[in-house]
């Protein structure tokens, strides 16, 4: 591959021009003023929290609907975790939960991009502003979706990607970005991801090794320009599904509220016999996966975090119900048809 030759024969594995070139046309892709790689999107979640002023005591309310590495980026901050209930039509956090759990020590919000989709960007920006709390994105899954023309990671001080190989843009390990329009905070995401270090030897805080290696960001490079053509196919394998799919025992949530609002990084479906439908979907050649089985707030370690005093029922509920089916790129016309008639057929 010629992106890896590149970096062989260059002699640089670290902090290379490949990093800066993917940089920068990862920002102009997404229309964004900045973007800085990181080594994973969990540090980057990390490093977000840290520059919304995210510190010890402070409380940070997100979903117990979500991948853990957004809960344990948070406790990793020192801050404490707070969880919200979702919006049961979109599997999303709710407004009305997250008013809820507000507190005079909470510093921030981080609004997770479910699936891909983006949701009321404008009732959140304004929550945020009257609760005077950081609004924090986390965008791992949710590459070029758009509200109102803006891209994800756009809305809060900062945003926070992942390029997981199973995401939109993926690499062939891990990988991720922060995004912000402050050159004061990108100066500083920039010290932060190198061991604090503002110059060769010269530390004027404590950082972290979060640096995207050389090989990521070439491959990256590459991938982002088949980015803009794998969305549609997507977009274009949700459209059929939903005008195709008719089963009363299968439900689906709420459809985007902006054409450009979701980029389908997961299609999900919910089904009170999730078990027997995986099952039946198998038998006819249609791999299935749950996203996710577990809330937070049921896993050993997180039994005891703060929530929703009304409780998180919407979650559990969704957490029963889940099932993704297959939505990639890759995938046929015929491999469409064949999911299509599998859930049609379940009865």
């Amino acid at each position: 591959m010629p992106a890896l030759e590149q970096v062989l024969y260059s002699g640089f594995i670290a902090e290379g021009e490949h990093v800066y070139h993917f940089e920068k046309q990862f920002a102009e892709q997404f229309s964004l003023p900045i973007a800085l790689a990181m080594s994973s999107g969990t540090a980057a979640l990390h490093v977000a929290l840290l520059l919304s002023g995210v510190q010890p005591g402070d409380e940070v309310i997100t979903t117990p609907m979500t991948a853990f590495a957004t809960v344990l980026a948070i406790l990793r901050s020192g801050a404490t975790p707070v969880l919200a209930d979702i919006d049961a039509a979109s599997g999303l956090l709710s407004p009305d939960s997250v008013r809820r759990c507000l507190s005079a020590r909470t510093r921030a919000i981080v609004l997770v991009h479910l699936y891909g989709q983006m949701r009321n960007m404008d009732g959140w920006v304004t929550l945020c502003s009257e609760a005077r709390v950081e609004l924090i994105e986390d965008c791992a899954q949710s590459h070029l979706a758009r509200w109102n023309g803006r891209v994800a990671g756009s809305f809060g001080v900062v945003g926070a990607y992942s390029f997981y190989p199973t995401k939109n843009l993926g690499a062939i390990g891990d990988g991720g970005a922060l995004v912000t329009e402050s050159e004061a905070l990108a100066l500083r995401v920039g010290r932060l991801r190198n061991y604090g270090q503002s110059e060769r030897y010269v530390h004027p805080e404590l950082g972290m090794n979060s640096r995207l290696d050389e090989i990521q960001a070439a491959l990256l490079t590459e991938r982002l320009c088949w980015l803009d053509r794998f969305t549609e196919r997507r977009r274009t394998i949700v459209y059929r599904y939903n005008a195709a799919i008719a089963n009363v025992r299968i439900s689906f949530l709420a459809p985007p509220e902006q054409a450009l609002s979701h980029v389908h990084h997961l299609f999900v479906v919910l089904c009170i016999e999730r078990e027997a439908l995986a099952k039946h979907l198998a038998d006819r050649g249609v791999n299935t996966l749950i996203h996710y089985p577990i809330p937070v707030h049921r896993q050993a370690s997180c039994e005891a975090l703060a929530r929703d005093p009304q409780g998180l029922s919407a979650a559990e509920a969704h957490a029963a119900t889940c099932l993704s089916i297959p939505c990639h790129p890759q995938m046929s016309d015929d491999d469409v048809q064949q999911v299509i008639d599998a859930l049609n057929s379940f009865a």
